[in-house]
């Protein structure tokens, strides 16, 4: 009898030297020879037994199928043709066997499917394709397992995104920072938060100061994923990364914020780099000024009037300019002056240290309460002692307790940080702010009226404004009479 053989490995069997495809097929080399069978075809392939989609498989069947005589169709194991009890395949191959059409021959199983088989070789193979599965299965569920078990300790089981690199260990796989990256990617997030930066704005930035090119695509996959301030998104579930984040929470969250009001506001970013675009509305009606531009050179603003006519005036943007930096220029205030807001500042730092690290400690421990807590919920889960929808309700409500911990403690430490920097940085930022948006280019001056000015209006021709905390108490106090003790 003419013989055809089949080998197969997965993945996971490739590492086992006993299931190798060269020793398959010498064992079925050997059994044929015993045999007296005439080996016409020796198939061998790696592919899943448990997919659907097996194209070397089918081809094998189409092979069988072909045979104008009987043959005998061998194979070490029947694991090793499916593993998959509803596999149409098999059912053909089975029911050709017992129509005496073809042979099954499964070595190593020492099993042997003909028309002459018994009721009880019938359920013997019935039930080598049950256990068969049972094995598959059973591979899953410890994968899955193992894999929920790294989510649970923090362990990406994926690609690093941008700004991470994935390494290797004697421990096995880890993932660090890559420093050029990880600062490429703090600044698309500083840029952004500020508002001032669009999609199309910050890819022009990005190909100018660091030459990479990038699409909108793979840019709002980055601002959208929080694995950057320390959390992974597996299937719609959150878990804390064990990796050192690059950004904070906080900025996460402005530069969320950020994108909702792009997604609101009714004009987009496009064509000439206007610098008012999008940000003055209307005093009379609350449209957006819309810029033009006049014989090719000069930017005008104006009002629609989509919403009734009412007299709106077009306004140059070197107008606009002017008005704004008179603000910029009444910022500067006295040396002496700044310097006493400075050395109130410094007394006060020093001041508030105590009660900072009582702060501190006390959210350490809270924070340390919360995480064993949810090390004991998982116990409880892999033991059986609650069900999985109590373990998904105590884990959400843990996790936000932890993640509301972990937010006020990292303000904290920034607090402690930042406290005199930022207060320093803003003081000299305002003694500066005149030079700075008289010489900045557009994006620059952009951020710079963003953290300025609240509400931009423009009435006739006329500039109408409010300014952020804490610049309002600087313009407030022009009068020089009024920096007096």
């Amino acid at each position: 009898m003419k013989a055809i053989l089949i080998a197969r490995v997965s993945t996971e069997e490739q590492r086992d030297a006993g299931n190798s495809l060269p020793a398959q097929v010498a064992r079925l080399e050997n059994y044929c020879q015993n045999k007296g069978f005439e080996i016409v075809q020796v198939c061998s392939f790696d592919e899943s037994a448990y997919s659907d989609d097996r194209i070397e498989f089918d081809r094998i069947i189409d092979l069988i199928l072909e045979q104008q005589e009987k043959v005998a169709v061998c194979c070490d194991k029947v694991d090793r043709l499916s593993r998959n009890v509803f596999d149409k395949r098999i059912s053909v191959l089975y029911e050709r066997a017992l129509s005496d059409r073809i042979e099954l021959h499964f070595v190593s199983d020492g099993q042997v499917i003909t028309s002459n088989i018994s009721a009880v070789e019938k359920f013997q193979f019935s039930i080598s394709l049950g256990l068969a599965k049972y094995y598959s299965d059973a591979i899953s569920d410890n994968v899955r397992r193992a894999q929920e078990q790294k989510l649970r300790k923090g362990e990406w089981l994926s690609k690093a995104p941008y700004g991470y690199r994935n390494i290797r260990t004697p421990q096995g796989g880890d993932i660090i920072i890559e420093e050029h990256e990880a600062q490429i990617v703090k600044k698309i997030f500083e840029l952004y938060s500020t508002g001032a930066y669009s999609m199309d704005l910050l890819i022009v930035k990005l190909k100018k100061e660091y030459g990479l090119t990038w699409i909108k695509g793979s840019l709002a996959k980055m601002l959208n994923n929080p694995f950057y301030h320390g959390t992974m998104i597996v299937k719609g579930t959150s878990y804390p990364h064990r990796y050192p984040p690059i950004i904070s929470q906080s900025l996460f969250q402005e530069v969320s914020k950020v994108k909702e009001n792009y997604i609101k506001k009714p004009y987009k970013y496009a064509g000439k780099p206007f610098l008012y675009r999008g940000l003055i509305r209307c005093a009379d009606c609350g449209l957006c000024v819309t810029p033009e531009l006049h014989k090719g050179k000069y930017s005008y603003y104006h009002c629609t009037e989509f919403k009734g006519k009412h007299g709106a005036k077009y306004i140059r943007e070197e107008a606009i300019t002017e008005q704004l930096s008179e603000v910029f220029a009444n910022f500067k205030m006295p040396e002496d002056i700044l310097e006493q807001i400075l050395e109130t500042l410094r007394n006060v730092h020093k001041d508030k240290i105590e009660f900072h690290d009582k702060q501190l400690d006390m959210m350490q421990r809270d924070q340390k309460r919360l995480t064993k807590m949810l090390d004991n919920l998982y116990l409880d889960k892999l033991k059986g002692s609650i069900t999985e929808s109590d373990y998904d309700k105590f884990y959400t409500q843990l996790r936000e307790q932890l993640d509301d911990i972990s937010t006020r403690l990292e303000k904290l430490q920034q607090a402690e940080d930042n406290y005199y920097i930022t207060a320093k940085y803003i003081l000299e930022l305002t003694q500066r702010a005149y030079e700075l948006f008289e010489s900045s280019e557009v994006e620059e001056k952009r951020q710079l009226i963003k953290l300025v000015f609240l509400n931009l209006e423009l009435k006739e021709k006329k500039i109408i404004f409010s300014v952020q905390k804490p610049f309002d108490l600087i313009v407030n106090a022009t009068d020089r009479n009024l920096w007096r003790g």
